[in-house]
């Protein structure tokens, strides 16, 4: 797929994958955030929006009818700074792995140590509640690193600025319109 060509539309879950209806949330203020901070990259995606809030790679997988390692998960983390301070790091993990913080804090330039950010602190970094942290669209900009493994996938799906939104996106995209980086995080 060329870098600048929009990803195909997604199929939409059918209703044995879902338990209830799905509210329209295609006016929410994070959503727009995401579709705003795509469109710079001329990615327009179908944001599929999901009957039940889905916080977890399970929960987003079993809705879409697909495994956890398809879900890029945004995972939040507090990097204490080699030159003092905190800030915030997203890693897009496969919802397969779980993220070895001393290796990614190895990989990390300017980064002593790494931990899980609490709910407050992802929120001011992102402007996005946990469940619903998509890889853009944030308050400000946050340094990114994407798991390699999510390349095994043709399609990956990551959140779209709400607990019950998904989008569909490819492995070379999220790349791209993250400014990512590709790094092993497990």
């Amino acid at each position: 797929m060329p870098p600048d060509a929009p990803t195909p539309p997604a199929p939409s879950p059918t209703a044995s994958r879902a338990t209830g209806v799905a509210p329209d949330l295609s006016g929410h203020p994070g959503v727009q955030r995401v579709l705003a901070a795509l469109a710079v990259h001329h990615v327009v995606p179908e944001v599929v929006t999901l009957p039940d809030a889905v916080r977890t790679a399970a929960a987003a997988a079993s809705a879409l009818g697909i495994t956890p390692a398809e879900i890029a998960n945004s995972l939040v983390f507090r990097a204490t700074c080699a030159s003092g301070g905190t800030s915030p790091v997203l890693v897009l993990t496969s919802g397969a792995h779980r993220v070895d913080l001393v290796k990614v804090a190895d990989l990390v330039d300017d980064v002593e140590h790494l931990e899980r950010a609490d709910a407050d602190f992802v929120r001011e970094s992102t402007g996005f509640a946990i469940g619903g942290v998509a890889p853009v669209g944030h308050l400000q900009p946050v340094p990114t690193y994407v798991d390699v493994s999510l390349s095994r996938y043709r399609y990956v799906w990551a959140a779209a600025g709400h607990s019950h939104t998904v989008f569909r996106t490819t492995y070379e995209e999220l790349l791209r319109v993250t400014a990512g980086r590709a790094i092993e995080v497990a």
